[in-house]
C-alpha cells in the first residue's frame, strides 16, 4: 500500500513523498550536505518519473552547487531524457539552460564542456556550438585545451565552412605546431593549395619538425614538389624554381625525381622551352644511372607528347608550311635525343669516376667516324685521368691515341704522343715499360729498326738517380731500367738485329740487375748454344741456378742436364754425376722423379748398371707417395731387363713394405705370379698368405679368387683348408675393427662422402654410435651365416704324431666337407664354392719330403 504524505513546510508545499522515501529524507535531514546521502537517494529514485527525479537533483544541487558528481549525473540524465526527441523540441532549450547554470560553478570541468559541445553539435546549432567551444577554451586552463581541440576540429571539418575551419586550425597550430600535416591535408581537401604549399614549405624548412605520420624530410619535400609542380596556376606565393633547386642541393640521392618535378612545373605552366632547358641541364649534371634514366625517360616522353600534340593540332586546323617545318624540327630534335643516349650515359659514368680508363675507351668508340671528336676525347682523357687514381691501365689511353694517329698516317704526331707518354709519372713501372715497348713496336711496324733499338736502349739506360723497382717514393722514370718487359724486348731485337756481342751484353746486364726469369736464363743459354758457345751456355745455366731456388729452378735444371748429356754423353761422366747430385740436393719430392729418371738413363747408357739400380732405389724413397708405385714399376722393369727377374724379389719385398695397401696388394699379386712362373709354389703361397692380411674378403674378392685359382692349380686339400681358415680369420679381424666397419657402413649405404653422421642426417653423438653398433651386429650375423657350422661340419684335423694306420681310418670316416674330385678338372673352375673344390691328384716328388722320407 502506497501512502502519500505532504510535508508541512511553508517553503516547499509541492514536495510529495512516498512512504519508502522517508528513511532517505530523514537521512538527508540529518546530513543535508553529504553527497553520498544524496547519491543513495537518487540511486533509489532512478525508477521514479522524470520530473520527480529532476526535482530531487535540483534539491541536492541547491544545497551542494559545487558538486561535480551531482552536476555530471544530472546533466547526463537530462540529455538522456531528450535524446529521442526532435531537436526543435523546447525541452532541448531547457537542457541547454541547465548546462549554462552548471557552468556558473563547473566552468573548469572539461568533461562537462565536451558533453555540452557534443550535445550542441547533435542539435546542429553551428554558431552557438562554435561560440561554446570558444567559451570553453577561454574558461579552461591551457593545459586542458588538448582535450577540447580534437572535438572542435572535428566540428569544423564537418561543415563546409572553410574560412571558419582555417581560422580554427590557425589557432590550433599555435598550441600544437606538430599537427601541421593535419592542417595541410585539410587545405588540400578544401582546394586551398596556395596556403597548403606555404605551410608545407615552412614544415620542410623546420629542422626540428617531427612528422606524426612518420614521414621523413625527403618525403615532405617530395610532397611539396608534387604539390607546387602539379598546380602551377593555384600556387602563386612561392618561388617554385628556387624551392626545387634548394632540394637538389639537399637531397643529392634523389636528383632524378626533383629534376622531373621542376620540368613538370614548367610544362604545366606552358613554358615548354624552359622545361627543355631544365631537362638538358639535368642530364648533364646527374651523377647516377638511375637518376639519368628517370630524367631521360621523362624527357623522351615530353618530346613524344609535344610531337603528338602538334600532329593533332595540325590535323584539326589544317596543315600549313610553317606547321610542317615545326613538326620536322621536333622530330629531328627527338631523333637526336635518342641517338645521344649512349653518349649521355657515358658522360654520367665519367662524372661518377673521371679516372675510369675503360669508360674513356668506350666514349672514343661512340665517336667512331668522327675524327675531330675522337681527338678531343683522347685529349680530354689524358688530361683528366690521374694515373694514381685511375681505374684500369692509364697508359692504354696514350697508346690508343698514338695508334689513332698512326692508322691515319700521321707518324710524327704518333711519335710526339708516345714521347709525351714516356714523361708521365705513372703509378706502376709496368705502365711506362709498356709505353716504351709501344714506341719500339711503332718503329718496327714501319721498318725503322735502328730507331727501335735506339729507343729501347734509351729506355734501359741507367738513370742519373738509381732506385729500387718497388720504391714508390721515386718516379717510374728512375725505376724503368729494371723493367724485365723492356729488357726482354731489347734482347729479342738484339738477337734479330744486333751482333752476338751486343746481345750477350744485354743478357749479361739482365743477370747483373738480377731481374732475370728462368725463361730468360734458358733463352740466353739457347742463344749461346746456337752460336756454338757451349761452355758459355753451361755457365749461363750455372748463373741461373745460383739465382733461383726450387721450384723455380726446376726448368733450368731439366734443360741444363738434358743439354749437357746431349753434348758430352759419357765423356764427362763424373761431371754429369756431380751435376745430378747437385740438382737432387734439396730437390722437392714433386720434381724429383724426372731428374732421377734422367740420372738413371745416364747411368744405363754411359755408366754402370749397379749405379743405375742405386739411382732407382733412391728414387723410390725420394719421390712423392703418389709416384712411388710408378717408380717401383720402372725399377722392377729395368732390374728384370738388366739382371733378370730373380733380382726383382728384393725390390718386390721393399715395395710391399713401403706402398699403400691398395698398391701393395697389386705388387703381391704380381710377385706371386712371378714366383709361380718360376716354379716357386711355396714362395707364391707364402706371398698370398702375407697379402691376405690386408685383403678383406668383402671388398677384395678378386684377390681371393686369384688365390683360390692358384690353389686349384697347384695345391691340395690341406692348402685349400688353410686358405679358407685364413679367409675366415681375416674376415673376423675386419669385423671387429670399428673404423673399418664405419667405412663399410658408408659404402653399403651408398654415401658418396663421408662421416658416420651421414648415415642418419640430423643426428650425432650417441646416435652415430648406436647406428654403428647396429651395423656391426648385422655384419657379425652375416659373417656367422657365411661360416660353416662346427656342429655340422665336424672338420677333422690330422695329428702330427698319427701313424699311417690311424690316418687310413680317419680317411675312411664320412666327412661332410670331403672334396669330391671330378673328371672335368677345368670345367667351371672359377665358380666353385670353398666346399666344392676339385683337386687334381698328382704324385709328389720324393725331393719334397727331404729327411722325412722313410728308409
Amino acid at each position: 500500500m502506497v501512502v502519500m504524505a505532504r510535508l508541512s513546510r511553508a517553503e516547499r508545499p509541492d514536495l510529495v513523498f512516498e512512504e519508502e522515501d522517508l528513511p532517505y529524507e530523514e537521512e538527508i535531514m540529518r546530513n543535508q550536505f553529504s553527497v553520498k546521502c544524496w547519491l543513495r537517494y537518487i540511486e533509489f529514485k532512478q525508477g521514479a518519473p522524470k520530473p520527480r527525479l529532476n526535482q530531487l537533483y535540483e534539491r541536492a544541487l541547491k544545497l551542494l552547487p559545487c558538486s561535480y558528481k551531482l552536476w555530471y549525473r544530472y546533466l547526463k540524465a537530462r540529455r538522456a531524457q531528450v535524446k529521442h526527441r526532435c531537436v526543435t523540441d523546447p525541452a532541448y532549450e531547457d537542457v541547454n539552460n541547465c548546462h549554462e547554470r552548471a557552468f556558473v560553478f563547473m566552468h573548469k570541468m572539461p568533461r562537462l564542456w565536451l558533453d555540452y559541445c557534443q550535445f550542441l553539435m547533435d542539435q546542429g546549432r553551428v554558431t552557438h556550438t562554435r561560440r561554446t567551444f570558444d567559451r570553453a577554451l577561454r574558461a579552461l586552463p591551457i593545459t586542458q585545451h588538448s582535450r577540447i581541440w580534437p572535438l572542435y576540429l572535428r566540428f569544423l571539418r564537418s561543415h563546409p565552412l572553410p574560412e571558419t575551419a582555417v581560422r580554427g586550425y590557425r589557432r590550433f597550430l599555435k598550441l600544437s605546431p606538430e599537427s601541421a600535416e593535419e592542417y595541410i591535408e585539410y587545405l588540400k581537401s578544401s582546394d586551398r593549395l596556395d596556403e597548403a604549399a606555404q605551410r608545407l614549405a615552412t614544415v620542410v624548412n623546420d629542422e626540428r619538425f617531427v612528422s606524426k605520420a612518420g614521414k621523413s624530410n625527403y618525403q615532405l619535400w617530395h610532397e611539396l614538389c608534387d604539390l607546387i609542380s602539379q598546380n602551377p596556376d593555384k600556387v602563386q606565393s612561392l618561388n617554385v624554381d628556387a624551392i626545387i633547386r634548394g632540394g637538389l642541393t639537399r637531397f643529392t640521392d634523389q636528383l632524378g625525381k626533383l629534376w622531373c618535378s621542376l620540368a613538370d612545373y614548367y610544362i604545366r605552366s606552358g613554358h615548354f622551352e624552359k622545361a627543355r632547358d631544365v631537362y638538358e641541364e639535368a642530364i648533364r649534371t646527374v651523377m647516377t644511372v638511375r637518376d639519368f634514366t628517370q630524367v631521360f625517360d621523362s624527357y623522351a616522353q615530353f618530346e613524344e607528347r609535344m610531337i603528338a600534340a602538334k600532329m593533332e593540332t595540325t590535323s584539326e586546323l589544317g596543315r600549313e608550311e610553317e606547321d610542317d617545318v615545326d613538326l620536322e624540327l621536333r622530330l629531328a630534335r627527338f631523333e637526336q635525343l635518342i641517338s645521344r643516349r649512349p653518349l649521355l650515359l657515358n658522360s654520367v659514368l665519367l662524372r661518377q669516376n673521371p679516372h675510369h680508363v675503360h669508360e674513356w675507351h668506350k666514349r672514343v668508340a661512340l665517336h667512331q667516324g668522327r675524327p675531330r671528336e675522337i681527338i678531343n676525347t683522347y685529349t680530354e682523357a689524358v688530361q683528366t685521368v690521374d694515373p694514381f687514381k685511375a681505374t684500369g691501365k692509364p697508359h692504354t689511353l696514350w697508346v690508343a691515341f698514338a695508334k689513332f694517329y698512326e692508322d691515319n698516317g700521321q707518324l710524327d704526331d704518333a711519335r710526339v704522343i708516345l714521347e709525351k707518354a714516356t714523361k708521365v709519372n705513372f703509378k706502376q713501372v709496368d705502365d711506362l715499360a709498356s709505353v716504351w715497348c709501344q714506341c719500339g713496336e711503332l718503329e718496327l711496324r714501319h721498318e725503322n729498326y735502328d730507331e727501335a733499338l735506339r729507343l729501347l736502349r734509351k729506355a734501359t739506360a741507367l738513370p742519373a738517380r738509381r732506385a729500387e723497382y718497388f720504391d714508390g717514393s721515386e718516379p717510374v722514370q728512375n725505376r724503368v731500367y729494371k723493367s724485365l718487359k723492356v729488357w726482354s724486348m731489347l734482347a729479342d731485337l738484339e738477337e734479330s738485329l744486333g751482333t752476338f756481342q751486343s746481345t750477350k751484353a744485354v743478357y749479361d746486364r739482365i743477370l747483373d740487375l738480377r731481374i732475370a726469369t728462368p725463361q730468360i736464363i734458358i733463352n740466353y743459354a739457347m742463344f749461346l748454344e746456337e752460336h756454338k758457345y757451349f761452355e758459355e751456355s753451361f755457365k749461363a745455366y750455372e748463373r741461373g741456378i745460383s739465382l733461383f731456388k726450387w721450384p723455380n729452378v726446376s726448368d733450368i735444371w731439366s734443360t741444363y742436364l738434358t743439354k749437357f748429356i746431349a753434348r758430352y754423353g759419357g765423356r764427362k761422366l763424373e761431371r754429369a754425376r756431380d751435376l745430378f747430385e747437385q740438382a737432387l740436393d734439396g730437390c722437392p719430392p714433386k720434381y724429383a722423379k724426372t731428374l732421377y729418371l734422367l740420372y738413371a738413363q745416364l747411368e744405363e747408357e754411359w755408366g754402370l748398371a749397379r749405379h743405375a739400380m742405386a739411382v732407382y732405389d733412391r728414387a723410390t724413397r725420394a719421390v712423392e707417395p703418389t709416384q712411388q708405385y710408378d717408380m717401383f714399376n720402372i725399377y722392377i722393369k729395368r732390374a728384370a731387363e738388366i739382371y733378370g727377374v730373380t733380382h726383382t724379389r728384393g725390390i718386390y719385398q721393399k715395395a710391399i713394405e713401403v706402398l699403400s695397401d691398395e698398391h701393395a696388394r697389386e705388387m703381391c699379386l704380381r710377385f706371386a705370379d712371378m714366383e709361380c712362373k718360376l716354379g716357386e709354389i711355396d714362395r707364391a703361397r707364402a706371398i698370398y698368405s702375407f697379402c691376405s692380411q690386408i685383403c678383406d674378403p668383402r671388398t677384395t674378392s678378386a684377390f681371393w679368387q686369384t688365390w683360390k685359382h692358384f690353389e686349384v692349380q697347384h695345391g691340395n686339400e690341406d692348402t685349400i683348408r688353410e686358405m679358407l681358415r685364413i679367409r675366415r680369420s681375416v674376415q673376423a679381424t675386419y669385423n671387429t675393427q670399428v673404423n673399418f666397419m664405419a667405412s663399410q657402413m658408408l659404402k653399403v649405404s651408398g654415401s658418396a662422402t663421408g662421416t658416420v653422421s651421414d648415415l642418419a642426417p640430423g643426428q650425432s653423438g650417441m646416435d652415430d654410435m648406436k647406428l654403428l653398433e647396429q651395423r656391426a651386429e648385422q655384419l657379425a650375423a652375416e659373417a656367422e651365416r657365411d661360416q660353416p657350422s662346427r656342429a655340422q661340419s665336424k672338420i677333422l684335423f690330422v695329428r702330427s704324431d698319427a701313424s699311417r694306420e690311424e690316418l687310413a681310418e680317419l680317411a675312411q670316416q664320412a666327412n661332410p666337407d670331403e672334396i669330391q674330385l671330378g673328371e672335368d678338372e677345368d670345367e667351371d673352375e672359377m665358380d666353385l664354392e670353398p666346399n666344392e673344390v676339385r683337386l687334381e691328384q698328382q704324385s709328389v716328388p720324393a725331393a719334397v719330403f727331404g729327411s722325412l722320407k722313410e728308409d
